[in-house]
């Protein structure tokens, strides 16, 4: 239940405001994405000029959300306050502070919405946090402040909502969607979100060249199977990060294959860049759903899940890899010991 008090404060920040800058973190995902156009879509509806922020480009299977291309690299001088959405950690902020612009936030009115359990570093300065693992995504907690803030939903915002649940529940395939999330999905369709046109425009858009149907074999055939098959994992050099995430990204090209492989509980892609970063997109079956735990490990976050954590310690991608999958192992043999 979120909380009266919270919910007001927001409400008051919006009120003052004339120019919202909405933010994701640098790791976007349909959670992030959908619940960042349907404020943008919520908050345009009460008159308000929105600016949208990511420090990374929109992968290109999210290209598929009308509007995706309204969210830009670079943060605008003059906004009244900020909505941070789907994330709660300074860390997956990194572009905003190496550009040294967390002051210009910490400096405004700021609200955190965020469906992810506690984290790292957290965002300190914020004016207004809910933060609720009990919903199946940041888009459903926005739904909750709209409903009972009676603002205005839309179509449009009804349909970006869901597309940030179906996002995070794997399509309502995985344990975050419980009984509240299909009524919430029937009040969507209500509102007017169309879930059949949405999957239609999902699979058009995710159509991929042949060069990545090639590459996507190269994957599974260096796919790496550890601790009796029950860990997946592929390593993703500089060279091809450069090559073909234009045209689609690797972690979800090999991710959801190798979840669907005998045996896989968890899937790990990582990526190692020219200037020393090491990123991990982790993926989970139940009833390994620890993926939340993991990437925190390493100064991340998720949920069980779905998560991701971005190291820039100077270790190499093997010293890495060793260690998340040490760590992915007794996660797995702490959740097999009896209670």
């Amino acid at each position: 239940m979120i909380e009266e008090d919270a919910m007001q404060k927001l409400n008051q920040i919006i009120a003052d405001a004339a120019h919202i800058l909405v933010i994701q973190a640098d790791n976007p995902d349909g959670d992030s994405l959908g619940t960042a156009l349907a404020c943008e879509d919520l908050l345009e509806e009460m008159g308000k000029k929105v600016s949208l922020y990511c420090g990374a480009d929109m992968p290109s299977y999210l290209h598929y959300v009308d509007g995706w291309d309204r969210v830009s690299k670079e943060v605008p001088h003059n906004f009244d306050a900020s909505i941070i959405v789907d994330a709660s950690t300074k860390t997956l902020l990194d572009s905003i502070e190496k550009n040294q612009q967390m002051g210009w936030l910490a400096a405004k009115p700021c609200v955190v919405l965020d469906h992810h359990t506690s984290v790292i570093n957290g965002i300190d300065f914020a004016d207004v946090s809910i933060i609720d693992p009990s919903y199946a995504s940041t888009g459903d907690i926005l739904l909750q402040i709209a409903d009972h803030l009676k603002w205005k939903i839309t179509p449009n915002a009804a349909e970006l909502m869901m597309i940030s649940i179906l996002g995070d529940t794997q399509g309502l395939t995985n344990e975050l969607a419980s009984s509240d999330t299909y009524r919430t999905m029937a009040a969507l369709i209500d509102a007017g979100a169309n879930r059949t046109l949405l999957e239609e425009k999902r699979r058009k858009s995710g159509k991929m060249p042949r060069s990545i149907l090639i590459y996507k074999a190269a994957l599974i055939q260096r796919a790496d199977f550890t601790d009796d098959g029950t860990i997946a994992s592929v390593i993703i050099p500089p060279k091809e990060i450069k090559s073909h995430s234009p045209l689609y990204n690797p972690a979800p090209l090999i991710q959801t294959d190798l979840l669907q492989t005998e045996g896989v509980l968890m899937a790990i892609v990582f990526k190692y860049y020219d200037d020393g970063r090491i990123t991990g997109s982790i993926r989970a079956n139940s009833p390994m759903n620890v993926a939340d735990v993991l990437a925190e490990s390493f100064g991340g976050g998720g949920h069980p899940y779905a998560s991701g954590f971005k190291d820039t310690s100077g270790k190499n991608i093997e010293e890495i890899k060793k260690q998340c999958i040490a760590k992915a192992q007794e996660l797995a043999r702490a959740q097999e010991e009896p209670s």
